[in-house]
């Protein structure tokens, strides 16, 4: 058999196959070779000579852990003096839990070394388009692309003319040609080349394409007596423009409002052991909580007795019954916002048993109740302190929309999220809603009610559309929730 044709491999095997083969400095087709003749001698490698970095995948919203993903660079060092900052970028870069693989021009190669750059990025460094270790499956091509972002640094004026002009000679202005990723540029150059009109077409068409530039500083140049624009920005810099590339900040449309929200159920104690309950897990509130702290808000969460973590960077008061739950919601005032989305106990007995309740042959002993405080229309009814928003949370099992507005009037809030709660839709408890806000148009306070159906969701896909609305409402601007 003169030659190897494997198809449909998947992905994780073609990454041990290419690491494997450009450790041991082989073709992909010659490692394939050795694999299967060590496996016939029965001394084959174990599976997993190295580790084989996974795809990427997308970032978890909340990383409790505070670290960050990891991205991948691929580091193109042209040929200036400015190359010998592109060891420190390399070393800058990782420190940021970026990862980095290098490809060196042949110019660049009389600054600095490939050794070097080895040492510092720990991987295989690239310098050669014809290098049959690599082009044997097309190797231009996953250096373009299995990567989060190229970095050029330095970039001089001919690597920069040569991306103007779409040229492909050598490996580094392939894989540029080659890429679909983002491309970030450090010019470093004497300032009479920066300067140049043909310098200055090319760096405009380059911007115009969509490519990032960083710098170059003013300052001395490495030749003597000469100054100007055209130094390389500094390593540190670079990172950090890459980092934030790759790393874009989160919106936050509600940084400096105030948020307060309600959840879970409340206990009203019968005696020292019994207690009157509902069935909501506090998984909806909580989620509100966390989508709007995620969008730069200072939240208060008021909970009522749940199973749940505390949501990062909230403060959460944990109360009991619906009496003390109202004291923490007042503590609270004033607020932007007020969401009263826990299920709150209507009743409660009139006098708490000191001792248990004892079955007796009189029968079942009286239990007298009486009305718990209306938290959500005590907020919405104040003169003082009372919140520009307050939404309220109608959790029927009929006549769900009718109900809902009844209690819009009835309350005097200014939206309510209704949900059906029936047993059948698994709603208290579970981890999906469907909900229907319920508003009046124009966001006046009389006048018709509009109702926006909104398709079954998880909770967490409730909170971000619930608190892209408020954002909208509140700042007027608009913020996408997240598919």
């Amino acid at each position: 058999m003169a030659s190897l044709t494997i198809r449909k491999l998947d992905e994780t095997v073609k990454t041990y196959l290419r690491l494997r083969s450009a450790k041991n400095r082989r073709s992909v087709e010659e490692e394939v070779r050795v694999i299967l003749r060590e496996l016939i001698e029965g001394r084959e490698e174990p599976l997993t000579p190295f580790a084989v970095r996974p795809a990427p995948s997308p970032a978890p919203t909340s990383q409790r852990t505070g670290a960050l993903p990891e991205a991948s660079v691929t580091l193109i060092i042209g040929g200036g003096i400015a190359a010998y900052k592109s060891l420190d970028l390399i070393r800058r870069l990782k420190e940021r839990r970026i990862e980095v693989r290098c490809v060196l021009t042949k110019a660049a190669q009389e600054f600095v070394t490939s050794l070097a750059a080895s040492a510092l990025s720990h991987e295989r460094v690239y310098t050669d388009l014809f290098d049959p270790q690599s082009e044997f499956d097309a190797g231009h091509i996953r250096l373009a692309r299995d990567c989060d972002l190229i970095v050029v640094a330095p970039a001089t004026a001919d690597l920069m003319a040569k991306m103007a002009g779409g040229h492909a000679d050598d490996l580094a202005s392939a894989i540029l040609l080659a890429t679909n990723r983002k491309i970030l540029l450090a010019p470093a150059m004497n300032p009479l080349m920066w300067n140049n009109a043909a310098t200055r077409r090319n760096v405009s068409l380059l911007q115009r394409d969509g490519v990032v530039l960083i710098g170059p500083n003013s300052g001395e140049m490495a030749e003597a007596g000469e100054a100007g624009t055209g130094r390389m920005s500094e390593a540190v810099e670079i990172a950090a423009a890459a980092e934030r590339l790759l790393r874009p900040p989160v919106p936050r449309p509600l940084a400096g409002k105030r948020v307060l929200i309600t959840a879970g159920p409340t206990h009203e104690p019968i005696d020292p052991v019994r207690y009157i309950a509902n069935r909501s897990s506090g998984k909806q509130g909580f989620a509100i909580a966390a989508a709007a702290q995620a969008a730069g808000a200072e939240v208060i969460l008021v909970s009522g007795p749940v199973d749940l973590s505390d949501p990062q960077g909230v403060t959460v008061k944990h109360v009991e019954s619906a009496r003390q739950m109202l004291e923490q919601v007042q503590a609270s005032l004033p607020v932007d916002i007020a969401i009263f989305a826990a299920a709150v106990a209507d009743w409660r007995v009139a006098s708490e048993g000191e001792q248990k309740l004892k079955k007796t042959s009189a029968g079942m002993p009286p239990l007298q109740l009486v009305e718990n405080p209306d938290i959500l229309a005590t907020i919405s009814k104040l003169t003082d302190q009372r919140p520009p928003l307050v939404i309220g949370f109608a959790a029927e099992t009929e006549h769900l929309i009718d109900n809902a507005k009844s209690k819009l009037d009835r309350k005097g809030c200014d939206w309510i999220v209704a949900n059906d709660v029936s047993p059948a839709t698994g709603v208290m408890g579970g981890d999906r809603n469907t909900v229907h806000l319920i508003s009046r148009k124009n966001g006046e306070s009389t006048g018709e009610i509009a109702v926006d159906s909104w398709p079954a969701m998880t909770k967490e896909q409730v909170a971000t559309e619930l608190v892209a609305r408020l954002v909208k409402s509140v700042t007027g601007k608009s913020l996408e929730p997240a598919s």
